[in-house]
């Protein structure tokens, strides 16, 4: 049965959106994977959409996959650049890896407009300031 699956849960893998500024002093957004713990993730594999509504009428984006081999404790990797013209979507992250043999997967969803400077964090593992998914 169904509920009989069990399915792990994530724990110390999160998403984030990082805004830096380039040689040409021109801002730039990514997103990045961060893994937060102690042992390495495997086989990563990142879904990437954006969806919602605009004045009525429905917006998405391509979906991109993207794959990660090994993430190592404590670190970040790049998923993929971001552009601010679709940060009034919903943009969202499927992520799927292993460790040790289990598959472990998540869904990381940045609500619309809540990427801007109002929001900017210092996160330690990109040490620079971004959105930290929750």
């Amino acid at each position: 049965m169904k509920k009989d699956i069990k399915k792990p849960q994530v724990r110390n893998v999160t998403v984030a959106i990082a805004k830096k500024t380039n040689e040409l002093n021109v801002d730039e957004w990514s997103v990045y994977l961060i893994n937060q713990n102690n042992f390495k993730i495997e086989n990563t594999l990142v879904a990437s959409t954006g969806y919602g509504e605009t004045a009525g009428e429905i917006q998405k984006t391509s979906t991109l996959r993207h794959f990660l081999e090994t993430i190592n404790p404590h670190s970040a990797t790049l998923i993929e650049p971001i552009a601010e013209d679709i940060f009034h979507l919903n943009n969202e992250y499927w992520v799927s890896y292993y460790v040790e043999g289990t598959l472990f997967d998540k869904r990381f969803i940045f609500l619309p407009d809540s990427i801007k400077d109002e929001n900017l964090t210092y996160i330690k593992e990109l040490d620079t300031k971004g959105i930290l998914h929750s």
